[in-house]
């Protein structure tokens, strides 16, 4: 018996042959993240700047209400005592409004001006009547008068810078 010493070619028959044949695919370039179109990255550019815009507003108006969240700091400190929430209140209206126009108004005058930044009558005819008094008389502590300043203080419309 004589062995066959030539050497193995390759049969295209069989499923080892074809195997072998096989070539590696050659490798793809990596997929770019960039926009391929100019569309894209003007749309990018405006959704930028008007994110800058928003933020640059809430930054305006969170720096310009800065007084409104002290005042309601040392609102919850004043325990319902008129005396200090008439403090509070005076400063809060010196820090919104020109001092030409709150620094002189007393009486009606002062309660008036309250009552005209939120509407209603609640200074004049209400629980706010405590304060025009408060300051040079003793007066019991009043719980709606503290609710009724913290209102004026979230709801009035200052001078805006």
């Amino acid at each position: 018996m004589e062995q066959d010493t030539a050497p193995a070619t390759p049969d295209n028959d069989s499923l080892i042959g074809l195997i072998e044949q096989l070539v590696e695919p050659a490798e793809l370039a990596p997929i770019s993240m960039m926009p391929q179109t100019w569309g894209w990255a003007v749309l990018a550019a405006l959704l930028l700047a008007a994110l800058a815009y928003a933020l640059w507003r809430w930054r305006r108006h969170y720096r310009a209400n800065a007084y409104r969240r002290a005042a309601l700091r040392m609102l919850s400190g004043a325990g319902d005592d008129p005396a200090r929430i008439a403090e509070i209140l005076r400063r809060t209206a010196l820090a919104a409004y020109p001092r030409d126009q709150v620094a002189s108004l007393f009486g009606a005058d002062w309660l008036g001006f309250l009552d005209r930044q939120i509407g209603g009558e609640a200074f004049r005819n209400g629980p706010g009547r405590a304060i025009a008094s408060a300051p040079y008389r003793p007066t019991p502590p009043n719980a709606q008068l503290t609710r009724l300043a913290e209102t004026w203080i979230r709801r009035h419309r200052g001078v805006t810078p």
